[in-house]
């Protein structure tokens, strides 16, 4: 039997980040970082398994919607901008001590762009703009209709675009491009010179409670056997195989809750011709009945020092829960306690369900029309289909029926305490350290006023509301930037 005071589960951006908030509030503290695949950052934190957006509220229109009454409501683009710059406060504070390396290997300035089109899409868009570009979090965001500004700010969208139509662009410089899984590794190596215990190819097989205690099985995949482990917190950020461990430990609040598992494919290129024309991230509308994940995008990706477009995403189905997980990961996880719930969401949720099963109609024909209307002179040959990363969305009752309940995070905690786990996808990583800190507050409530002061100094942005706080909150864009390496200067052609 071995003991530990924290035993964080899975090996990505969640746990690294918590691990890093752990190890400054106690650095006396024993921690177990134990990861199923034979590396770090591997599943949903790996760069080619997300967009690799810092998502901050600047271009996607899902957290912008519109209210019944035609006014738009940017409390969500808000809320989430604010998260992602606790991330950046973090990770510019580490860098300064020494434990993050070169931010260039992990984060650099992508500009972040909204393109809309028809005429309810630029209206959307024409309110977005005046409603948040008086904001600390939004300031310098340009609004343009003017086909020779857009042509100079994406040529490869709009350089011999033919007319008509309305179109409309929405610009936020100081956007980045953000790669999770080196930014993890890097997090969870310098929890390993601390002195944590960082070990890949284990795998929680069981998890239950034993007193004041939770005792892990833990099953050695290379040594094929399996060992014991007691301590009095657990945190499960294992993505999509968080739910069955969540199930193992038998934790009530969880006990209806079904798994509805969702995986996806982009359009990738490495043609240096149209990565030249293209340095930029841009989103825009969904599909009408397309959940908000579905977001179509054209995206800048800088993975292992190579530049990429990619674009999509285009739906697909799995039963894996992980991406390297089982094909029977979802019939395992129907129960009696939740089959009701499963069967409920299917019927209330027609909209989504014909979506996924068109996108898994799409032809590489259809694929390449969605392209183009981004890309409107692509070629077939230039581009390659890649599988993207596998998320699982909660399925549990609300208001008496099962329901997908939206497309965010979830943190659960166990009602006998010691043990928090987060379920979910969006916005993920971007708001790992916003998310890590709720995890702490309720995981800790008799620790968290002795750590306060601390975690200040690791996040300065703690505390409260940073729109409350506006000249704190530029002063923190300016410095975290700057540490970062992050500035507004475009490619030539861009300004």
């Amino acid at each position: 039997m071995a003991d530990y005071d924290v035993v964080l589960v899975g090996g990505g951006i969640m746990s690294a980040t918590l691990g890093a908030l752990l190890r400054h509030v106690r650095p006396d503290w024993s921690i177990l970082v134990l990861e199923r695949l034979d590396g770090l950052g591997l599943e949903s934190s790996s760069a080619w398994n997300n967009a690799g957006t810092g998502h901050a509220g600047l271009c996607e229109f899902n957290y912008t919607p519109l209210r019944g009454d035609g006014s738009i409501d940017v409390s969500g683009a808000v809320g989430v901008g604010e998260q992602f710059q606790l991330s950046r406060h973090l990770w510019a504070r580490l860098v300064e001590r020494g434990t993050l390396g070169d931010p260039a290997g992990f984060i650099r300035t992508v500009p972040h762009y909204g393109f809309a089109r028809g005429a309810d899409g630029v209206a959307h868009l024409r309110l977005r703009h005046a409603a948040l570009r008086g904001h600390p979090l939004f300031e310098g965001m340009e609004f343009t209709t003017d086909r020779d500004v857009m042509a100079r700010w994406l040529p490869l969208m709009f350089a011999g675009r033919p007319g008509g139509g309305r179109l409309a662009v929405c610009r936020t410089r100081g956007g980045t491009d953000v790669d999770y899984g080196v930014l993890t590794r890097r997090l969870l190596a310098s929890l390993e010179r601390d002195g944590a215990d960082v070990r890949t190819g284990h795998e929680v097989r069981a998890l239950r409670r034993a007193g004041r205690s939770w005792l892990l099985r833990v099953r050695d995949l290379h040594g094929a056997r399996d060992q014991r482990v007691r301590t009095p917190f657990v945190f499960l950020g294992a993505g999509g195989g968080t739910l069955p461990l969540l199930r193992s430990a038998g934790v009530t609040e969880t006990r209806g809750y079904g798994g509805f598992p969702i995986s996806g494919r982009f359009l990738r290129t490495a043609d240096p011709g149209l990565v030249a024309r293209h340095h930029a991230k841009v989103y825009s509308h969904a599909a009408p009945g397309a959940p908000p994940l579905s977001v179509p995008h054209l995206d800048t990706r800088v993975v292992d020092g190579r530049s990429y477009l990619m674009f999509g995403p285009f739906a697909a189905f799995s039963p894996r829960f992980l991406k390297h997980g089982r094909l029977g990961d979802l019939p395992r996880s129907v129960t009696p306690r939740n089959a009701g719930t499963l069967l409920g969401a299917a019927r209330d949720h027609r909209d989504l369900l014909r979506y996924l099963v068109g996108q898994l109609a799409q032809t590489r024909s259809g694929r390449l029309r969605a392209l183009r209307g981004f890309v409107p002179d692509a070629r077939a040959g230039d581009w390659e289909l890649v599988s993207a990363g596998q998320r699982v969305q909660v399925v549990k009752r609300v208001n008496g029926r099962g329901s997908i309940a939206g497309f965010g995070t979830e943190v659960v905690t166990s009602a006998h305490g010691g043990l928090a786990a987060l379920l979910g996808a969006s916005p993920g990583a971007s708001a790992s350290v916003a998310i890590m800190l709720d995890v702490l507050g309720r995981a800790f409530p008799g620790h968290l006023p002795a750590w306060e002061p601390a975690l200040r100094d690791l996040v300065p942005g703690y505390g409260g509301a940073l729109s409350g706080r506006p000249e704190l909150l530029r002063d923190l864009v300016r410095s975290s930037g700057e540490i970062l390496g992050l500035n507004d200067d475009l490619p030539g052609g861009g300004q």
